[in-house]
């Protein structure tokens, strides 16, 4: 097939998917609510009302990002609700295809345009990215901002910023502050942690009385986010509170958390700073021992699928696509608190993000996985003068004839590089 039939195929593709997700939102008057909090965050900030003292919506929601968030909200209120839907709409998918391209820079894919077209137009319909966008969801932007900060080049300029500002506006991303500490990236590190106190204390100068009320009360409320139990609820929370019929499971679930994050960054330290996997496994440690992490929270699906298929893994790969489009749990019954009283065998159908999370922990860290950056990357002794430089050649002439016979790339000053896959 040509080239060009192929982009035409593609761009077709995501224009007939693009417009299927907009019916579907038109016929079925989707409210796009989360988006609709923003606004009335916006709105707050710009009358002066009480941040948190309101709720929008049939569903009476209320805000609960730090006032850092709420600051950035506030152009959603020059927007005309429809418009700002518009906006949302194609921000998301725009954000999706941000998605895949730095997923791919993650694992070292390389996809053609045309791929990277198609692979939008599929990805859209994943539940947790299609929930982010008719919610009117955030998600895509921040993921989008922390594969964006931590696949730069290594020294680059204000490097961990991104970390630390997607953390400021969501506390969840926190946790990759801590990846960056343990897999010894501690400049980094140092620079997130920093914009994250930035941006806090942003907050606190336009909005004192928000930012005291937030991180001294409304931090601890997780009940305010919702009710932990309801299916749509994928962490490890929500699956023991369901399988134990349990409201509150308490000391049920805090002890297996704990457990799992310890598990879960002791796994990150075991990775090469530069392997992929350890972002992933950063990732969803952080959405299993989240108390709450909605359905539209995983849209980390996106650079697990990258991973998986960068390392020939097709068939766990489409195996992973098929339960992150299945919908299992929305098939169940969950209105009011039924949700609480599923038999065992619905159990799995209720909670098949987490049990995936979790079956995937020790698949990432096992050796044949993360050490595919290592296992591709040959070490070349550093040349000695007058002992590995033949008489009559200069060390540039003789690191060509390196690069021609080992693959080793060198520097300005004739020192190997590791090379990598491409």
């Amino acid at each position: 097939m040509k080239p060009r039939t192929v982009t035409a195929l593609s761009l077709s593709a995501l224009g007939a998917s693009l417009a299927a997700l907009a019916v579907l939102c038109l016929l079925q008057h989707i409210p796009m609510a989360d988006a609709l909090v923003y606004r009335a965050e916006g709105q707050a900030v710009v009358g002066g009302a009480d941040l948190y003292g309101f709720t929008v919506t049939e569903w009476e929601l209320p805000a609960t990002y730090p006032p850092f968030a709420a600051l950035l909200f506030v152009p959603a209120v020059w927007l005309p609700l429809p418009a700002l839907k518009v906006v949302f709409l194609l921000g998301n998918t725009a954000l999706v295809a941000l998605l895949l391209h730095l997923s791919c820079r993650l694992t070292g894919l390389r996809p053609r345009p045309s791929h990277l077209c198609a692979a939008t137009a599929l990805a859209l319909w994943l539940e947790p990215v299609f929930q982010t966008v008719v919610f009117g969801q955030i998600n895509l932007v921040l993921a989008c901002l922390v594969l964006w900060d931590l696949t730069r080049p290594e020294g680059a300029v204000g490097k961990g910023f991104g970390v630390g500002v997607a953390a400021g506006i969501k506390l969840t991303p926190a946790l990759f502050i801590a990846y960056l500490f343990l897999v010894g990236r501690v400049r980094e590190a140092v620079t997130a942690l920093a914009a994250f106190a930035g941006t806090v204390l942003f907050g606190a100068l336009v909005l004192p009385s928000a930012t005291v009320e937030f991180w001294t009360r409304r931090v601890f409320e997780t009940g305010r986010v919702g009710k932990a139990w309801i299916v749509d609820n994928q962490s490890l929370q929500g699956l023991i509170a369901r399988a134990l019929h349990d409201a509150e499971p308490g000391l049920a679930w805090a002890l297996p958390a704990a457990l799992t994050a310890a598990a879960g960054l002791w796994l990150v330290r075991r990775v090469p700073a530069e392997a992929p996997g350890g972002v992933l496994l950063a990732a969803l440690t952080t959405l299993l021992i989240c108390p709450i992490s909605w359905s539209h929270h995983w849209v980390w699906c996106v650079p697990l699928l990258a991973f998986l298929i960068a390392e020939g893994r097709a068939r766990l790969a489409a195996a992973v696509a098929v339960l992150f489009t299945a919908r299992t749990f929305w098939v169940l019954p969950h209105q009011g608190d039924l949700d609480l009283g599923l038999p065992w065998w619905q159990q799995p159908l209720a909670s098949p993000y987490p049990l995936l999370a979790l079956a995937l922990l020790p698949l990432l860290a096992s050796a044949p996985l993360l050490s595919t950056y290592m296992s591709t990357r040959t070490e070349v002794p550093s040349p000695r003068a007058g002992v590995d430089w033949p008489h009559g050649t200069s060390p540039a002439e003789h690191g060509d004839r390196d690069r021609r016979h080992t693959g080793a790339d060198r520097d300005h000053r004739g020192a190997p590089r590791r090379v990598g896959r491409p």
